[in-house]
């Protein structure tokens, strides 16, 4: 059966108004319990502030968690190298060396998820990707809230917010009806900036010529995968792979049998820290806004399929891949746009691209210019210049 789509009517029903229940007053309320929100709550309680941290599942880690995305990119300076065919290390070999532009929160995380078996720590060899178990993030990462001594609400989506000269007050809906938490900050890391679009906040959505944003990537983790047999596949067809993706040939002998339908052309995926598992990146849906429930509706349904479509393409065409199975996927589609909320200084492809610093720098990153096509097939990749990094005002 397939999903709801779009209402063909404006009509609209009116609701009666309604009380919430008072559950917390705070110093600062963050929204959110993704990388930033960790970030963002951590901060903000070693700076001694009071924290409460409002997370709408049951878990934090955010896209790492929550849709799987990974592993954790670089956040280093990269010194570019030719990327040479058929290496299938499945873990970026065209990075270089570098030297880390973040710390804080992050390196805390790391050290914790290595130090407990649950990642592999960046370095040259792992092309300063972080490969880790998402299970592990989420206990690391409550680990991490009760040491700084952050509050928690778990299972609260934040539907509305309202704010007065006293404080501002952010409505959740819960298992147990409405319930506001108030605070004299709050912080969006909702990741879709939907506090700060409720709140007013002037935002972009899409291309300057149209409205379309990247598509959409449900993650899945496969397991029971023979890395000598696929290391035998990519030494006897080095034009096939390139480090973490490829299989180009195969991917067009399947598509044109009918047995896979993608608007990608090839298999994206990466090593995990288990030896026989690995990370599959290669659902695509299009045309799909992650504000919209009935495009979020439709993604689910629609890269679920090709979930099931690429486990069984892995099992029948690709050596090492014969017996694989999923063993984990999504909890929720990865979303990798929507709104971009208008701050008073946008960050352009040019400040990226030069490397640009700016006196009032809150963060820096190294992470180039990475777009896929929001029509189909291919990837835009525009890196920032060896050696550099550049700040985010």
């Amino acid at each position: 059966m397939p999903p709801l789509r779009h209402p063909d009517s404006p009509f609209s029903i009116s609701l009666p108004p309604r009380a919430a229940q008072l559950a917390a007053e705070t110093g600062v309320l963050v929204v959110g319990g993704g990388p930033a929100g960790l970030g963002a709550a951590l901060g903000a309680a070693n700076a001694g502030a009071d924290v409460i941290l409002a997370e709408r599942y049951g878990f934090l880690g955010g896209n790492a968690t929550a849709a799987l995305v990974m592993p954790l990119m670089s956040f280093h300076t990269q010194q570019p190298r030719h990327d040479k065919p058929g290496k299938a290390t499945l873990l970026p070999t065209d990075h270089g060396p570098g030297k880390p532009v973040v710390a804080g929160v992050l390196t805390t995380l790391l050290d914790r998820l290595v130090k407990a078996n649950g990642a592999i720590a960046p370095s040259l060899q792992t092309g300063y990707v972080v490969p880790f178990d998402p299970e592990i993030f989420k206990l690391v990462a409550l680990d991490l809230l009760d040491e700084a001594g952050v509050h928690f609400l778990f299972h609260a989506f934040a539907s509305d917010i309202i704010s007065d000269e006293r404080a501002t007050s952010v409505v959740f809906e819960t298992k147990s009806g409405p319930v506001v938490i108030r605070a004299r900050v709050v912080v969006d890391c909702t990741g879709d900036g939907d506090l700060a679009a409720r709140a007013g906040a002037a935002y972009e959505i899409g291309r300057e010529d149209d409205p379309l944003v990247q598509p959409m990537t449900l993650m899945f983790r496969v397991t029971e995968f023979e890395r000598a047999a696929f290391k035998a596949y990519v030494k006897e067809h080095p034009d096939q792979w390139r480090s973490v993706h490829g299989l180009w040939d195969l991917i067009r002998k399947a598509t044109e049998s009918g047995e896979l339908q993608l608007s990608r052309e090839d298999m994206l995926f990466f090593a995990t820290p288990h030896e026989k598992e690995v990370s599959v990146n290669s659902t695509r849906v299009t045309n799909v806004l992650g504000t919209d429930v009935w495009d979020l509706s439709y993604a689910e349904w629609e890269s679920r399929r090709q979930m099931r479509q690429i486990a069984a393409f892995l099992r029948r065409y690709v050596p090492g891949f014969e017996k694989s199975y999923m063993v984990q996927s999504g909890v929720n589609i990865g979303v990798r746009e929507t709104r971009r909320i208008l701050g008073d200084y946008q960050l352009t492809a040019d400040d990226i691209l030069q490397a640009r610093k700016f006196t009032d720098v809150i963060a820096r990153s190294t992470y180039p210019i990475d777009i896929h096509n929001p029509e189909g097939r291919g990837t835009t990749l525009k890196r920032v210049p060896p050696g550099e990094a550049y700040d985010i005002p």
